[in-house]
């Protein structure tokens, strides 16, 4: 699998997710006479968590790289400078 393809559908599961708890939310609100559940308010959060983690995981492992890849990078300079 590509990597483009696994971060597509990370992401698109992280955002269908959201939009169901946020639809959902909307939904017992306002039919249950401007009262939402704490069931709700449960699956509200664990949808939550896991967009953040979807998120937040793939922007702190991108980073990480990106600091790898740097790294890298200068050592590569210093050892092309440093040959006669």
């Amino acid at each position: 699998m590509k990597q483009n393809t696994k971060d597509w559908i990370q992401h698109s599961s992280a955002l269908m997710m959201l939009v169901s708890g946020i639809v959902l939310a909307m939904l017992s609100f306002f039919l249950n006479n401007y009262d939402i559940k704490e069931n709700v308010l449960w699956y509200i959060a664990q949808t939550l968590i896991y967009a953040g983690s979807i998120f937040g995981v793939s922007i702190f492992i991108t980073g990480k790289f990106g600091e790898l890849h740097s790294f890298i990078d200068k050592i590569r300079k210093d050892m092309k400078k440093d040959e006669p």
